[in-house]
């Protein structure tokens, strides 16, 4: 009975995170309510409870989770400077005149703000806001056009600097160093954020591609799904304008990756490079007042509060849960799937996949992966790869009816005239084909892996 105690302690958060209790409080004191029954009841060692100041400190002072709030300020600070609404009115000049040209717009902007703002819901809401109202004026198809806007939207998830990537990066740095020491392997090696980005660069480009070819076939078989709009706006945008509208999001975005990728800053450094150059490019387009500032201050201050103590309450957690032997125990139940580290990385994914309808991502970052990382990397899995797996495998889990997050945010700001349903097909194809890039990163793992590979070298 005592070896079933993780296995309930997990399934107890999840219910009660169901009934809509805040998640660093339920991570937090379901942990200490088994921590102290077992106490009481002679079956939980009470000095475990004693390295919980270290752990907590160690989680406060870790340098990568300083790249978060700089990150949630570069993106909340472009949001409000109306980056998204410029980018999307000059790029839809840019492909005007061609049939789907609007729907390519929304793609490639999507995709710009993924690399700059790497938040899914700000960005799902953006594009709906502004996109989909244009859309559906010039005689787009309601399905096609909220497939667009959902899919482009959660690109936010792998494309870099993505704050899931962040926060996987940390977590598998922790659970990377704990499988090496379980097997034995002095010193550890070590992988960063920075990796992580890395390796999700080309996946994240090869699905916007994905997107691209799937639409433009779309739109060849039926012109009419997305008609040719001759004029985007009453007033023709200026090459200067598009340049400038354009170039600026695309400086900062190589600013950042590009000081990560030849190693000349570390992600919390590129990150204040990205803090910076965001307020340069409000002040540039007049959108930098001391309202704004003060706007985004408050929305930087919420999200990395929320983010670290959810944090703290998955460190209270994991270390409950260790103290039972639930990495024992969920290594022994691996070990007993079929099919080896195939059979347990399809049931992780799936696991993830069905939480992502109801848990954040973040939650699913902080309680589910710490659980099952450290055993699928002790079976010689890859660590960047299985950060980028689980990325994608999130991306699609907000994507997929009834219950993605990306669906609901759409669903809030799309008019009445769009019906859910109509939303829930738009997306089928897209779904598709992330399930297809899953596919094709466990065929061919060195997608993820050869720029890594080739930066290192």
């Amino acid at each position: 009975m005592i070896e079933l105690i993780p296995l309930i302690m997990f399934i107890t958060v999840c219910l009660v995170l169901m009934m809509g209790f805040p998640v660093a409080f339920t991570l937090a004191g379901t942990a200490l309510f088994f921590a102290f029954g077992g106490i009481w009841l002679g079956v939980f060692e009470e000095v475990m409870l004693r390295a919980l100041p270290n752990r907590l400190y160690g989680v406060i002072t870790s340098e990568n989770l300083i790249a978060v709030p700089l990150f949630v300020f570069m993106g909340s600070m472009l949001e409000r400077a109306r980056v998204a609404e410029n980018m999307l009115n000059s790029m839809a000049s840019l492909f005007k005149g061609t049939a789907g040209g609007l729907a390519f717009s929304v793609i490639l902007v999507g995709m710009l703000l993924a690399a700059s703002t790497g938040i899914v819901g700000a960005t799902v809401v953006t594009m709906g806001l502004l996109s989909l109202p244009v859309m559906l004026k010039h005689g787009y198809d309601k399905s096609l056009s909220t497939g667009i806007i959902c899919a482009s939207g959660t690109l936010g998830q792998i494309i870099p600097p993505s704050i899931v990537l962040v926060l996987l990066g940390d977590v598998l740095s922790s659970a990377y160093q704990q499988a090496q020491a379980a097997i034995g392997k002095y010193p550890p090696d070590a992988i960063s954020v920075g990796d992580l980005f890395m390796g999700a660069l080309i996946p994240g480009l090869v699905l916007v591609l994905l997107y691209i070819i799937y639409v433009a076939a779309r739109i060849g078989f039926k012109p009419a799904l997305a008609p040719v709009i001759k004029e985007h706006t009453e007033e023709k945008v200026s090459l200067k304008t598009l340049v400038a509208s354009l170039a600026a999001p695309l400086l900062l975005i190589l600013a950042v990756l590009g000081s990560i990728i030849i190693g000349l800053a570390s992600p919390s450094e590129a990150a204040s490079v990205g803090a910076v150059g965001a307020m340069i490019i409000a002040a540039m387009q007049g959108q930098l007042t001391i309202k704004r500032l003060k706007q985004t201050m408050q929305t930087t201050t919420k999200t990395t509060t929320m983010v670290f103590l959810i944090l703290i309450g998955a460190s209270v957690f994991s270390l409950v849960f260790r103290g039972y032997d639930g990495d024992e125990v969920i290594t022994n139940l691996f070990e007993q799937l079929p099919g080896g580290v195939f059979g347990a990385m399809f049931v992780v994914m799936l696991v993830m996949f069905v939480l992502g309808f109801i848990l954040d991502f973040i939650e699913i970052v902080y309680v589910v992966v710490p659980i099952v990382a450290p055993v699928l990397l002790m079976m010689g899995l890859d660590p960047i790869w299985l950060g980028v797996m689980i990325a994608i495998n999130l991306q699609t889990s907000f994507l997929t009816p009834p219950f993605g997050f990306s669906l609901f945010y759409l669903r809030g700001v799309a008019p009445e005239s769009v019906k859910t349903m109509e939303i829930y097909r738009g997306v089928v194809p897209f779904i598709m084909i992330q399930l297809g890039m899953l596919l094709l990163l466990a065929i061919f793992p060195q997608i993820t892996t050869w720029l890594p590979s080739i930066i290192y070298q």
